[in-house]
């Protein structure tokens, strides 16, 4: 990919990550895939695309006080501990189980946003 296809797609990333909510890797990882890493690679390479994403945007809602940090804990608290847990299940799950998984989650969360 050039740099200029690079360039349009990091903008892309972060605008659909801030603002659908982490959905920047809906982007990342087929971008990663169209870049020749296989399904478990570009899962992975997505999480550390979108983690300083997430981190600034998070610091600019928090300065803006749209942020309530009481509700945010128990996801945190118990998010952590899943992010453990998925970092040994996704070494040890096939790619192409993960790419199933990652299909139909995007679907699924698709239908779940148009039918709310």
């Amino acid at each position: 990919m050039n740099n200029i296809k690079k360039f349009f797609s990091g903008i892309a990333i972060g605008i659909v990550n801030v603002t659908l909510g982490a959905g920047g890797g809906m982007l990342t990882v087929p971008l990663y895939k169209k870049c020749g890493f296989d399904q478990k690679s570009a899962q992975i390479n997505a999480v550390a695309t979108i983690l300083p994403i997430t981190v600034i945007s998070f610091i600019i809602y928090l300065l803006g006080g749209n942020v309530n940090l009481s509700e945010t804990y128990s996801y945190i608290a118990l998010g952590l501990p899943g992010a453990v847990l998925g970092t040994f299940v996704i070494k040890k799950t096939s790619n192409k189980l993960l790419k199933s998984a990652f299909a139909v989650f995007m679907i699924w969360a698709g239908v779940r946003m148009i039918m709310k």
